[in-house]
């Protein structure tokens, strides 16, 4: 028998299972596997890679040699799930098929995203001026939660290939090494993603801190242009009569000449050694 349920629907199938299996589940405390003498059962929190708010939905499995029957936590989840299983197959078959489906769109997926990356990092160092961490972090939010949805199948997959109270037939072992491989493969696509981002949030920052010290150069440098001229008018603001400058008929050009060319003189300076 294959059935998908709610899990306040659970009594409807409490005398298909084992007393510890009904036991356990109605704990809510499932883990992503267990296995039990006559039967497995494993949960993962689903994760909709179609839906915009990609909020989690705990889907849980119970399988034995005649009965594969699932359980999920909405109406919204249980019409997906339903879409996803097929039909007239045997137990292990139709859970192949059904996690071939389930995975079926995110290689598709993954590569948009890789895309959207690589086009938010080429902007976010052409632009650094716009403020891209609210987009880093969100990439990073995003990819840890891929990174746990992966995680669970993987072990929920590797766990079924180990069959270690043989429910499933030698065939339904290889089936699961199948989707176990693909699974494998998107969890390390999704972790040299969050390398990726990690990355770009350092050249990211490293461009921030170029800028911001190319900032600092140049006030450095206007710094050291009027510091001189800062000494000469202090010079000349001392009140000593003796001064000759301040008897010559040209000693106010002179001190307003002197100024440009210490100025200018310092620009050039400056220029050539392409400090600004």
């Amino acid at each position: 028998m294959q059935m998908v349920l709610l899990f306040s629907e659970i009594e409807k199938i409490a005398d298909l299972l084992e007393p510890k299996v009904s036991e356990y589940i109605s704990t809510k405390q499932t883990f992503a596997f267990e296995s039990f003498e006559k039967s497995d059962i494993f949960a993962f929190e689903w994760i909709d890679i179609k839906s915009s708010t990609k909020r989690p939905q705990k889907v849980l499995f119970y399988i034995d040699e005649e009965d594969l029957l699932i359980l999920c936590e909405s109406n919204e989840c249980l019409k997906s799930i339903s879409s996803l299983l097929p039909e007239g197959y045997s137990n292990e078959k139709a859970l192949y098929v059904f996690f071939v489906n389930l995975i079926h769109d995110d290689i598709k997926y993954l590569g948009n995203f890789e895309s959207i990356i690589t086009d938010v990092e080429d902007s976010a160092i052409t632009n650094s001026k716009q403020d891209y961490s609210s987009k880093i972090i969100s990439f990073r939010k995003e990819l840890l939660s891929l990174k746990r949805y992966y995680e669970q199948l993987d072990l929920i997959l590797d766990n079924l290939c180990a069959n270690d109270n043989k429910i499933l037939t030698p065939e339904g072992e290889r089936y699961m090494g199948i989707v176990s491989g693909r699974v494998h493969r998107y969890l390390y696509y999704v972790l040299n993603l969050r390398d990726y981002v990690t990355q770009m949030r350092e050249a990211y920052q490293a461009q921030i801190d170029i800028e911001q010290n190319q900032i600092m150069k140049v006030f450095t440098v206007i710094t050291a242009i009027f510091l001189p001229l800062t000494l000469i008018v202090g010079w000349y603001g001392m009140n000593f009569k003796n001064m000759p400058e301040l008897t010559w008929r040209y000693g106010y050009l002179y001190v307003i000449a002197l100024n440009l060319l210490v100025s200018l003189g310092l620009f050039i300076y400056f220029k050539k050694k392409n400090w600004f």
